[in-house]
């Protein structure tokens, strides 16, 4: 497949880009076509990595936000929710897993995530059109029954540890970072999540923390301090799932953006190279020759060479997704070139804020069986 024109995110110069089998073959300018290989040609458009989701609940994406308040913690958001919206919950959770686990599949692609780590309990996915990362020990806080025999039982491997921890504003939230590190005896490799009361003194404990913005200021009006915290500690970019953050990762990133805790190129770092690392997932995250081909391309809004390009981005302007080298999303203008793909069945139409993208799989057939659950559900605000 060869990708012609494309302003490649730290590249100053136009360039091509050559895809073979699931990796980056080439990189360089006025690249030739070979016989028989995919080729497609842009105009006005930037290219980027497949970005990682560090952070995401994959059967939880049917939920609309739920709570009225900010919260001190996540413990006081959890019972106002159970007592004042149990209906809407047990709705969702009527939807059987399968079903709600692809729909957060989905949600992940159209935003241009060719990489989600799944938080809770391992899921078996069959063909999952992205990565589908879960080679972690999940532990949802320390509330979770038996947690300290878990985080150090015996032969636990080299594998990550990821938890939700210090969400909140309380001092509870603070103190039970302290109690998380006190317990962790064999000083096992811990990527934290949320981190909102985490000072610099508790942070170099941790691999890394995720930084779920969006889900934050929802909850809590509050968020880390990781304009402090990234000096002590890798900061990973994480959406949290629709149960408390919005379907579009666009607006956590911007709403990121906002805060400039994170200057433009940590904040892009916190969604490609930055997790890529922590996770162990060293032929992604960056695009290279002979690294794993994951890119997105989207339209290009701006004509200068800096960020902003990247972060006026919204699903609609998402042209192509491409993960291990293989299509997954493409926009209706490609579907001229691309008709090949849908001739035989592979992709259907999906409606992201109101512009027709083509996905792999039959994402119809999805909504039509979500909407028998749940007949009044908005789907990508549609």
């Amino acid at each position: 497949m060869l990708l012609q024109n494309l302003h490649i995110i730290g590249h100053d110069t136009v360039k091509d880009l050559r895809i073979g089998d699931d990796r980056i073959q080439e990189i360089a300018c006025n690249l030739s076509p070979v016989s028989d290989e995919i080729q497609l040609e842009f105009d006005n458009a930037i290219a980027f990595p497949g970005l990682i989701n560090s952070h995401d609940h994959l059967d939880f994406n049917l939920f609309p936000q739920l709570g009225n308040q900010v919260y001190k913690s996540y413990r006081e958001w959890g019972e106002d929710i159970q007592k004042n919206d149990r209906e809407i919950i047990e709705s969702v959770l009527g939807v059987p897993g399968e079903i709600r686990i692809k729909w957060g599949l989905y949600k992940n692609l159209v935003n241009g995530f060719t990489t989600v780590v799944n938080h809770g309990k391992h899921i078996e996915i069959p063909n999952p059109f992205i990565n589908v990362f879960q080679e972690c020990h999940s532990l949802h806080s320390v509330r979770e029954k038996g947690w300290k025999f878990k985080l150090n039982r015996p032969f636990a491997g080299k594998q990550p540890f990821v938890i939700h921890v210090g969400e909140g504003v309380d001092q509870a939230a603070f103190e039970e970072i302290d109690e998380l590190v006190r317990w962790n005896l064999f000083k096992r490799k811990i990527i934290a999540v949320h981190g909102v009361s985490m000072d610099m003194r508790q942070a170099p404990a941790f691999e890394a923390l995720v930084w779920c913005p969006a889900s934050n200021l929802f909850m809590l009006n509050a968020t880390a301090r990781v304009d402090k915290l990234k000096q002590e500690t890798k900061i990973l970019f994480g959406t949290d799932s629709t149960l408390s953050a919005e379907w579009n990762a666009w607006e956590h990133i911007r709403l990121a953006r906002e805060t400039e805790m994170l200057n433009d190129d940590e904040l892009f770092q916190s969604l490609t190279k930055h997790p890529a690392e922590a996770w162990s997932l060293n032929d992604r995250g960056v695009l290279g020759e002979g690294k794993k081909a994951d890119i997105v391309i989207a339209t290009k809004k701006n004509d200068g060479k800096n960020m902003d390009d990247f972060f006026q981005l919204n699903p609609e302007d998402i042209l192509l997704v491409v993960c291990a080298g293989k299509i997954v999303l493409f926009d209706e203008s490609l579907h001229s070139l691309l008709a090949n793909l849908t001739a035989t069945n592979q992709f259907g139409e999906l409606i992201v804020n109101g512009s027709i993208k083509w996905v792999i799989g039959n994402p119809d057939a999805l909504i039509k069986e979500i909407k028998n659950y749940l007949p009044g559900v908005k789907l990508f605000d549609q």
